[in-house]
């Protein structure tokens, strides 16, 4: 008895497979399809009872355009470019593969080698999911304007999943490193069978209804299109579509797409990709979290600047307005009145006595006893001129003085409060106009009464019209008789 290597029997194998199908037609319905960046196709064939690989090289992509006769084998002329095949290839189509059968001895497998691919139509599935995008397209279920955003770092999440599964493990976990700590709840479900269907609908109903989750998450790992047909249900997408919380799907592979993608608010390629896309990295965070802190000093700042500026500004004006400092401005204009008088008086008699000492000094130089006395007379005429108008002047302007200090000490608005007078006005105008009039006031408010040592709030009980003090009238003789 001969006893076989694993490597020997692989051998053997592959020897009788390559020698007895040196070329074959094989037909089925495409499943797993992979598209790496190689550019190489990798699928399975399969009908009900079996599965085959098939592996479709980059360079069998480029053959010759031609169609094949399913029935002879025949390579037909002006039919389908392969190029366009391998582009538009999708899981579920059915389609005809000539091509080699091989062994890959690393893990004992025989695969299907691709020379020339046929499409033969649609498979069943595939149409199915094709009569369910149209219709729920006819709906208005994949329209953009429905679509609602995410919430940014949301604190609670709904996770509609297998709890058990490997996408579930990597939402979760992904979900831990990133963002803000956040309360995930898992609506468990089946997400594949015969079963899932019902399930995942009655999951995202229960996960909407009950409003824990700020976002609902639906959530699967990569298959084929049979793996993944419970998303294309009409069962789970009247759920997604009426959800009434915001929806993110990341069923399958980048590849994969599912009617429940199509209608969820938004998309994720992966269910990771669905974590990355509720919350940012926690450096990320922490960037626009200092850059939120600066905006806001900033902003703090620039306003307060403003404000200081603002206070600034109006205690100048009110400083300008306030009757201390007019009454200032009326001191400094009365000392400079008074300057200016004191400087004309003393120039005058300056000049006064100049003249007088040249007449002297004319007089000393001049003879005879008229002349001298002449000019006795006429320097005794000055002088008394000159005395008498500057009397004259110095009353005029003493006078001056005294009414100047008379309006000043009238302009004064705290003169009368001394003599028991009082100022009113309103509460509401706290440091504005008083009233002039008892008119001015009406019945139940509040009044602020000046004193001169004081301020008192009162309240206008009753306003009596004509009882006022009477007004002061002078009289002349010519009136008392």
């Amino acid at each position: 008895m001969h006893i076989f290597s694993v490597r020997e029997i692989t051998d053997r194998v592959k020897n009788l497979l390559e020698t007895e199908f040196p070329f074959l037609w094989v037909r089925g319905q495409v499943s797993n399809l992979s598209r790496p960046s190689s550019g190489h196709l990798y699928f399975a064939l399969k009908d009900n009872d079996a599965l085959i690989n098939v592996v479709w090289f980059r360079r069998s992509q480029r053959g010759a355009d031609g169609g094949v006769d399913s029935l002879t084998g025949e390579i037909l002329e002006q039919g389908v470019s392969a190029a366009d095949l391998a582009e538009g290839l999708e899981n579920g189509q059915e389609i005809l593969v000539g091509g080699t059968l091989n062994v890959y001895p690393p893990r004992g497998q025989y695969q299907l080698l691709a020379e020339l691919v046929q499409p033969v139509g649609l498979g069943e599935l595939h149409l199915r999911f094709e009569a369910l995008k149209k219709r729920f397209a006819a709906r208005g279920w994949f329209d953009p304007d429905r679509k609602r955003s995410l919430p940014h770092n949301p604190a609670r999440v709904a996770l509609v999943t297998a709890p058990d599964s490997a996408a579930c493990a990597d939402f979760t976990t992904l979900a831990a490193r990133r963002g803000l700590p956040a309360t995930i709840r898992v609506y468990a479900s089946p997400v594949q069978g015969d079963e899932a269907p019902l399930a995942l609908a009655r999951a995202i109903r229960a996960a909407g209804r009950q409003r824990f989750g700020q976002v609902v998450v639906l959530i699967r790992g990569g298959g084929s299109l049979e793996d993944l047909w419970a998303f294309n249900t009409e069962e789970v997408a009247r759920a997604v579509y009426e959800c009434p919380v915001p929806v993110l799907a990341g069923v399958g592979h980048e590849v994969d797409h599912t009617i429940a993608d199509m209608i969820a608010d938004v998309r994720a390629a992966t269910p990771s990709h669905a974590a990355q896309l509720l919350w940012p990295e926690r450096r990320q965070l922490v960037q626009e979290t200092d850059e939120l802190e600066s905006r806001l000093l900033g902003a703090v700042n620039r306003r307060t600047e403003r404000l200081d500026s603002m206070l600034a500004q109006q205690e100048r004006g009110l400083g300008w307005l306030s009757p201390a400092s007019r009454l200032m401005e009326r001191e400094h204009r009365l000392a400079g009145l008074a300057a200016r008088l004191q400087s004309t008086g003393t120039q005058a008699a300056h000049r006064s006595e100049s003249r007088l000492f040249s007449l002297e000094e004319r007089l000393r130089r001049s003879s005879g006893q008229e002349r001298v006395e002449r000019l006795e007379y006429i320097t005794e005429s000055l002088l008394d001129r000159l005395r008498r108008a500057g009397n004259s002047s110095l009353d005029k302007h003493a006078a001056a003085i005294d009414g100047l200090k008379m309006r000043l000490t009238g302009a004064d608005p705290t003169a009368p409060l001394g003599r028991g007078f009082c100022l009113v006005r309103s509460q509401e105008a706290a440091r504005g106009e008083f009233f002039r009039s008892a008119t001015e006031i009406t019945e139940g408010q509040g009044v602020e009464i000046v004193f001169r040592d004081a301020a008192v709030d009162a309240t206008a009980e009753r306003v009596r019209p004509g009882e006022g003090l009477p007004a002061f009238e002078s009289s002349t003789p010519e009136d008392d008789t």
